[in-house]
């Protein structure tokens, strides 16, 4: 890495993000273009029914779901949250232990037709499975995002799985945030458009 170019880096990102893979909860692979648009429609199947959307990430991750959740509430106009208030992370960290962070408030807030996207670099955290098996038994919808190993838990739990094959912190994060940016964008375009044409 510290003989890399930028020109050496960017090439690399570029390559992980477009060979990402994106697979159904049966493990099927989906081309890139059909899972993003699938992300896409399940944001605004769960607009459409006033349903929310939660948001689940570690560090980095984190920051990135929260870009997330503002850009879906300001510019997709959807309910969205995330559980990084401070106050209540730490009392559950400290109580029940940092794998409860994300369950503990799921198991609160969540409800059937709910969508919770998790951003996991490497996709095995434990905090992070267990949100997700939360979410799956209240009967909510779940997409992944993750990295590192190819085997790792999460792609195999959520209704659909983006995985970056890095092991890359820096591209794995950023591609992570690259393709939300793009999923979060597509949604508010075809809200605008069918605005236009008084279909919403």
């Amino acid at each position: 890495m510290n003989q890399q170019t930028a020109t050496d880096y960017l090439q690399t990102l570029s390559h992980c993000m477009l060979t990402t893979e994106v697979t159904d909860r049966q493990g099927t692979k989906l081309p890139l273009d059909d899972g993003a648009d699938q992300a896409v429609q399940m944001i605004l199947e769960t607009r459409a029914s006033s349903k929310k959307i939660m948001l689940a990430g570690n560090g980095g991750s984190s920051a990135v779901v929260s870009h997330v959740q503002n850009d879906l509430c300001k510019a997709v106009g959807v309910r969205a949250l995330v559980f990084t208030e401070q106050p209540l992370l730490t009392a559950f960290a400290n109580d029940e232990g940092y794998g409860s962070v994300f369950e503990k408030p799921i198991d609160l807030w969540a409800e059937s037709g709910d969508l919770l996207f998790t951003v996991s670099s490497s996709g095995k955290s434990e905090n992070i499975i267990r949100g997700l098996k939360s979410s799956e038994n209240l009967g909510c919808k779940t997409i992944t995002l993750s990295g590192f190993g190819e085997d790792n838990p999460s792609r195999r739990i959520g209704d659909l799985n983006f995985y970056v094959k890095s092991n890359e912190y820096g591209y794995v994060e950023t591609s992570h945030a690259a393709l939300l940016h793009f999923i979060t964008d597509r949604a508010k375009a075809i809200i605008a458009a069918d605005q236009k044409t008084g279909v919403a």
